[in-house]
């Protein structure tokens, strides 16, 4: 009887130490969070610090991974290495707030395609201020860019004008 007794102590106590194990989310900083998480949904991750109620959300592009209170990993985002202008082809436009939650902003970016007299055609003056603001991105170490304005201009001849705020993980 005594055997019984103790094996369901040891295991009302396992299942209890699981039930209150927390969650660790890795994030591209560096920065490791114990959490609960509540919900990875297409673009963010909601969760809760232990001991509160509020919900909190940051984008899946800060984070790197979840290690869940039960043992199971699961990769959330891979890490954009950003190292000089010629990565320029690696910056992510994003156009939705959610996507960058968590990450830091490096400052405002700009693409632009020449001035009156081009011979561009609308498709390629928007290929080419798209070029030109990842280009200004990954020359500050940036691997996301949330656009803040996509204008067109013609009156004849084409021109394409970007604008947007370039983010780090840091």
């Amino acid at each position: 009887m005594k055997k019984y007794l103790l094996s369901f102590l040891a295991s009302f106590v396992t299942i209890l130490v699981m039930a209150q194990s927390n969650d660790k989310m890795i994030k591209h900083s560096g920065e490791t969070l114990d959490v609960k998480i509540i919900k990875v949904g297409e673009t963010t991750v909601s969760y809760k610090y232990p001991g509160e109620d509020a919900e909190q959300t940051i984008g899946k592009f800060a984070v790197a991974s979840i290690t869940y209170g039960s043992g199971r990993k699961e990769v959330v985002s891979e890490k954009i290495a950003i190292s000089a202008k010629d990565d320029w082809e690696k910056v992510q436009i994003v156009t939705d707030k959610s996507q960058i939650l968590g990450l830091k902003s490096s400052g405002d970016v700009r693409g632009k395609t020449s001035g009156f007299l081009t011979y561009n055609s609308a498709g390629s003056a928007d290929k080419k201020a798209t070029r030109k603001i990842k280009e200004a991105a990954a020359d500050m170490g940036a691997p996301f860019v949330l656009m803040t304005s996509d204008k067109n201009d013609g009156f004849g001849a084409k021109q394409a004008i970007k604008n947007g705020v370039a983010y780090t993980y840091k």
